[in-house]
């Protein structure tokens, strides 16, 4: 398998020629190639060239392939083409020579008939020789009684279309094997419809035989063919008609457990002759069918007297039960609303009166709560019961997802009341709540991002406690009766306020917003959750608990940066006053020191424009102080130690500083310039900060007054020249 890289380099035609002979070959093995390919080449360039014939060659063979299934995939067509119109044909010619068969039986039998008439003696011959054959096969007989003949022939005839009639039906024959007593009955056109939304589904034809009934779906593309659809026998078929109600018209309902199919007739006449032919030929199927049973099963013997009892107590206890025919005779279901109950309740179900149908179960459970259970009660009960698991369907459909989500949660009151009052009230409440976090997920999907952080939080805080404020009031009016559905209730607020809080965090902490954009926007959230409380719901320590890492991620994040600033800060510090060149700067700094609470910052400025502090502790002091609110801004329980150790790290960078300085310096006015700026550290700003953080939380932090109430500075190495950061 080796290759050299003379060979790969050259021609283009010749090279990838020779190249797919060794992909080709049966000894190719890839880690191999690559490996010597790697060995023998000369640099990046023929690996390069190599890469590049590989790529031509994918892309020649993909060609090559794309060609060959076009070119098969016409031939295909045109065989399947060929072959349709060979079989449309053939059905033809089949259909032709049955007619032809027909005709030619008919004209054999009027001949006869005729040459009777003219010929008497020729008719007594026919009569004695059907006396003598009498005990011969009678279809065999062609002297058989003229009533006989005609029974023969018309049950002959009936097999005949069947089986014409089979044969234009695809992918039937081994399901329905040849019988000699099936025959077809009744056959005709009719169009299916979808049972829960009355939508048409598709174009059928319906073969009914004496013992099932076949349905077939129309080929649309092959007139006067079929393709098997189903088969059902007749003893477990039920057929229910369906009340006009325009649109619907001429329509009858086929069950067969557990499932039902609607189908609409052409007009009103064959509807009836459809209702009227399955009635009878389901009846004659019994009817055979006992009779058969009869013949097969040899007579009982009379029943036996029973012996005599001693137990005294049964005469009490066959009085108590009754016999069947009592219990029957008990409960009167011949009433006209119940005989029509099973069709009513599908057009309700159809016309989506889904109230009418409740009611009407309401009705009939209220009227048999006190009656025997009695065998025609199961079978109307078996009805209904499966018009409750339709209407039930339904209306989970009305609360799935899938269907449109807008309306707000009061759109989904009717089917929820329905499935309640049904006694679904934990498939109500589940399918509820999906429906809502639905609609809520979507609702926060299509909130455009807005280029400020800010904007597009109020946003999302309205959308999303709105939805589930909303929510909570609904789910109180629709479950004021059901109080074990409220921790569902609960358990959905949690879920729902994680997939706000990740959507928060996405964009506010993700995008590495400013602490004062997060605290602004995680105040926004605290406000709308507050919102909730006026129904009872506090989630609070929910967008706590969810929010706390993020927060403590920013937090120390931005305590870095503060950190990384005042020691660039520091490195560059030359011990010097301020000096604002003008009285509006110097204004501009004492208002942003009054802002941060130092009230005593008159004390440190000088003549004209001049501040007796050094540049660095003025800006360490600003930059404390503004992360000191924000961080008071995100405040919470939990964040107490993460923010409280944040804060005296930021301060020991600069009291350290100041310490080691002091200790350094050896010039006495700079070094009492030092003591100046260090005094205002310690007497100024740490007593701001502690007030400030005592307001903001609500109890003292011991770790700042050890600090303040230090009796020196920081102690570090007298005899150490570098700064303990």
């Amino acid at each position: 398998m080796a290759m050299s890289v003379g060979e790969v380099g050259a021609g283009s035609g010749g090279g990838v020629s020779r190249l797919r002979r060794q992909l080709e070959s049966g000894s190719y093995a890839a880690e191999e190639y690559v490996k010597q390919l790697s060995q023998q080449s000369d640099g990046d360039r023929d690996l390069q060239e190599h890469r590049q014939r590989i790529q031509a060659l994918s892309e020649e063979t993909a060609q090559s392939l794309k060609r060959n299934v076009y070119q098969n995939y016409r031939q295909f067509i045109e065989t399947a083409r060929e072959i349709s119109y060979l079989e449309s044909e053939m059905y033809q010619l089949s259909h032709i020579l049955t007619e032809q068969k027909g005709i030619l039986e008919a004209v054999t039998q009027a001949l006869l008939l005729q040459a009777e008439r003219d010929d008497p003696a020729m008719a007594s011959a026919r009569r004695a020789a059907a006396a003598a054959g009498a005990s011969s096969d009678p279809h065999a007989n062609p002297f058989l009684p003229l009533s006989a003949k005609e029974a023969s022939a018309s049950e002959e005839g009936r097999r005949r279309t069947l089986t014409t009639l089979l044969e234009k039906v695809e992918g039937c024959r081994d399901l329905l094997p040849e019988s000699p007593g099936k025959y077809l009955v009744y056959n005709g056109d009719l169009v299916e419809y979808d049972a829960d939304h009355m939508v048409q589904v598709q174009k059928v034809h319906a073969f009914l035989m004496n013992d099932c009934l076949l349905v077939a779906a129309w080929l649309p593309n092959r007139r006067g063919t079929y393709r098997y659809d189903a088969l059902y026998p007749l003893d477990g078929l039920a057929v229910v008609n369906v009340k006009d109600n325009p649109p619907m018209k001429d329509m009858f309902k086929l069950l067969m457990f557990p499932e039902s199919r609607i189908f609409q007739a052409e007009n009103a006449k064959i509807k009836k002759e459809w209702l009227e032919v399955l009635e009878e030929t389901k009846r004659s199927r019994v009817l055979s069918e006992k009779r058969r049973l009869e013949q097969e099963i040899p007579a009982r013997a009379p029943p036996q007297t029973p012996p005599e009892t001693t137990n005294p107590f049964e005469e009490d206890e066959e009085e108590e039960r009754g016999t069947p025919e009592e219990e029957e005779e008990a409960v009167d279901l011949s009433l006209e609303w119940i005989q029509e109950l099973p069709e009513d309740l599908d057009v309700c179900i159809a016309q989506r009166d889904f109230e009418g149908a409740v009611d009407l179960l309401d009705k009939l459970n209220e009227y048999l709560g006190d009656k025997p259970v009695t065998q025609p009660v199961r079978e109307l009960r078996a009805k209904v019961d499966e018009r409750v698991r339709q209407l039930t369907d339904v209306l989970v459909f009305e609360l799935s997802p899938d269907r449109s989500l807008r309306g707000g949660p009061r759109a989904t009151r009717r089917a929820v009341s329905q499935l309640i009052r049904l006694g679904q009230s934990t498939k109500a409440c589940e399918l509820f709540l999906r429906n809502r976090e639905a609609a809520v997920h979507t609702a926060i999907r299509q909130l455009r991002i807005e280029g400020a952080t800010l904007l597009y939080i109020h946003k999302l805080c309205h959308v999303f406690f709105t939805s589930l404020l909303e929510t909570a009031k609904e789910f109180e009016t629709d479950f004021a009766g059901n109080s074990g559905c409220y921790s569902a209730f609960v358990v959905w607020a949690r879920s729902a306020m994680r997939m706000f809080v990740d959507a928060f965090s996405k964009q506010v902490f993700d995008s590495k917003e400013s602490l004062s954009t997060a605290a602004e926007c995680v105040k926004v959230a605290k406000e709308h959750c507050k919102q909730l409380s006026e129904i009872g719901l506090d989630l609070t320590f929910i967008i706590h608990a969810l929010l706390v890492k993020d927060i403590k991620g920013a937090l120390q994040s931005y305590k870095d940066i503060i950190i990384e600033a005042t020691k660039h800060r520091n490195s560059e510090e030359m011990w010097r006053r301020m000096n604002l060149m003008t009285p509006e700067a110097l204004g501009k700094l004492r208002e942003e020191m009054r802002s941060c609470g130092i009230t005593s910052f008159d004390q440190y400025t000088g003549d004209d424009c001049w501040v007796n502090l050094s540049y660095t502790v003025v800006a360490f002091t600003k930059q404390t102080m503004a992360f000191l609110e924000e961080a008071l801004k995100l405040y919470f329980p939990e964040l107490h130690m993460v923010l409280l150790e944040s804060l005296l790290e930021v301060i020991l960078v600069a009291v350290q500083h100041v310490d080691y300085s002091l200790r350094c310096e050896q010039d006495p006015e700079r070094k009492t310039f030092i003591r100046q700026n260090a005094s205002f550290l310690y007497e100024t700003v740490l007593p701001v900060v502690e007030k400030r953080f005592e307001e903001g939380v609500g109890k003292p932090a011991k770790q700042l007054q050890d600090l303040r109430n230090a009796s020196r500075l920081m102690r570090v190495n007298p005899e150490s020249t570098t700064s303990v950061v």
